[in-house]
């Protein structure tokens, strides 16, 4: 089972960006964190890296609702939305597919709610 589903845009790594975080907002999620990995390797390691964007993408009703039937689903909490740049003016963006990445938990009610989170972001994703 793949564990992401992704779309390649053919545009730069800050218009894609941008796609994304308005893609997430009208399907109902917010950026709760961004984690420029190109920058924090940079700085940490001093080494460089490609345009990668980690997107912390959240629905708060829904994560309300998760969090109640499994305290601990917060371990993978926010749903995560990387944006990188593979070429000039060629920019991936992936979700995590959160079926996949709950599939350890025994809670039918949570699959559910992990189903109906997964059916809205492959519908952010498919619209970009």
């Amino acid at each position: 089972m793949a564990y992401y589903f992704s779309k390649t845009l053919l545009v730069g790594f800050d218009e894609a960006s941008r796609r994304a975080t308005e893609a997430l907002k009208q399907g109902g999620f917010g950026i709760i964190t961004e984690i420029d990995v190109k920058r924090t390797f940079k700085e940490k390691l001093g080494t460089d890296f490609r345009n990668y964007c980690i997107l912390g993408a959240c629905n708060p009703k829904l994560a309300y609702e998760v969090l109640k039937l499994e305290d601990k689903v917060g371990t993978m909490l926010p749903c995560n939305v990387v944006v990188q740049e593979i070429a000039q003016d060629r920019t991936e963006i992936a979700a995590i597919d959160p079926v996949a990445s709950m599939q350890a938990i025994d809670n039918p009610e949570l699959k559910a709610s992990a189903q109906h989170v997964q059916t809205l972001l492959r519908k952010v994703i498919e619209s970009l």
